[in-house]
């Protein structure tokens, strides 16, 4: 505006001066004296300056007679009570207790696999075979002799129990038949070593050696390795100062970004023992497979509610300051001026517990206040101020 002004007048200046000489400056221009021009210039930039005076004197006499030109224009906000969450941000990755490599426990050749990469299988279920070298056929021939072992033994006790024969002999059927029992039970437990089956229900995440491969009991013989998807976790490290608020049953809120996939459990479990590297203890966090899109080792954020407050006054960071006893304080207006003019009145406050961009106001400040936002760092105690909120 004061542009606009300026330049009207300047116009009208220039008009005057050629209001009594029409075409005066075109006059001096035609002339084509080069003194003649510098003096006409030098003539319309005092007057310029003489009109840019004038302007500064009357911006002064406004300013001084208008009093809601020199009040700082801020925005107010009433505070209320609401419930506030605090949430402990940690990162941990996805792990399962079943998640197992499977070794043989024999020696042989891999005669057979009978399952394939991400195939369920359930516990007990045959996976290979291995090459029992005539295991099976000692097996057969044992039982042969066990059967044999336990007709002599039937006969015997029954001859024994009608007082026909000795003592001996029958002692003697007895004590053949239960070693060949026993020898039956022991090549069993040794064939049965060359069956591969699953520890437990889950899915075969890598078939590592193939059909044929020669392995042996022991490291870098591993066959299968399998997972259960159906009771995965996280665990995280929390550090001791949070030891009495979280606890089983918590409440806490798992983000995967990778996946962009939220969920929602509580803390099942936490450690009994303070590490003393980095000073923390550990917390269990159950989470579900999702159908299987949530895999061991996936990263996910954390967030534990650590604190819980129904009652709390809630008011933007932004518009807390600090004076040099390292208090700090806000700006208040009366309730009844939020939407008018005000006078500023500082009031110190203790803070509790941040989130976001919010932080909670312990003492200081009463539900129904009214705080001034925006502008808050612009005003001083006891300034009036002038209030714009938004309609």
């Amino acid at each position: 505006m004061k542009n606009l002004i300026y330049l009207v007048l300047t116009a009208l200046v220039l008009s005057s001066c050629g209001g009594g000489n029409n075409g005066s400056v075109e006059s001096v221009i035609a002339g084509n004296d080069l003194e003649a021009i510098r003096a006409k210039r030098t003539e319309i930039s005092e007057q310029q300056k003489g009109l840019e005076m004038e302007i500064q004197s009357l911006d002064s006499v406004i300013a001084l007679l208008d009093d809601n030109a020199k009040l700082p224009l801020v925005t107010t906000i009433q505070t209320k009570t609401e419930r506030f969450d605090h949430y402990l941000e940690l990162q941990g990755d996805v792990t399962t207790k079943q998640n197992v490599l499977i070794y043989p426990e024999m020696g042989g050749t891999l005669y057979r696999v009978y399952v394939k990469e991400g195939q369920k299988v359930s516990k007990g279920q045959l996976l290979a075979s291995i090459d029992d070298g005539g295991l099976s056929s000692q097996l057969a021939q044992l039982k042969t002799q066990s059967a044999l072992a336990k007709t002599t033994f039937e006969r015997q006790k029954r001859l024994w129990e009608q007082n026909i024969g000795s003592e001996i002999q029958y002692l003697e059927a007895k004590t053949s038949y239960e070693a060949q029992e026993s020898a039956v039970k022991q090549m069993q437990s040794q064939v049965s070593k060359s069956s591969i089956r699953a520890p437990f229900s889950g899915i075969i995440d890598d078939v590592i050696k193939d059909q044929g491969t020669v392995v042996s009991p022991g490291p870098g013989s591993e066959v299968f390795r399998i997972v259960n998807l159906s009771n995965m976790y996280i665990k995280v490290e929390v550090p001791e100062s949070h030891l009495p608020n979280v606890t089983p049953g918590k409440n806490v809120n798992v983000y995967f970004p990778v996946l962009d996939y939220s969920v929602k459990t509580k803390v099942r479990q936490t450690g009994n023992f303070i590490n003393p590297s980095n000073r923390s203890f550990t917390a269990e966090i159950p989470v579900p497979s999702n159908g299987g899109n949530i895999k061991p080792n996936l990263t996910a954020k954390v967030m534990i509610n650590d604190y819980t407050n129904d009652n709390a006054i809630l008011i933007p960071q932004s518009i807390v300051s600090e004076n040099a006893e390292g208090e700090q304080y806000v700006y208040l207006v009366s309730a009844d001026s939020i939407s008018s003019d005000a006078i500023a009145q500082k009031a110190i406050i203790t803070t509790g517990k941040t989130q976001g961009d919010y932080v909670e106001v312990l003492s200081g400040v009463n539900s129904g206040d009214g705080i001034i936002n925006e502008g808050a760092r612009s005003v001083k105690e006891g300034q009036k101020v002038k209030i714009k909120n938004g309609q």
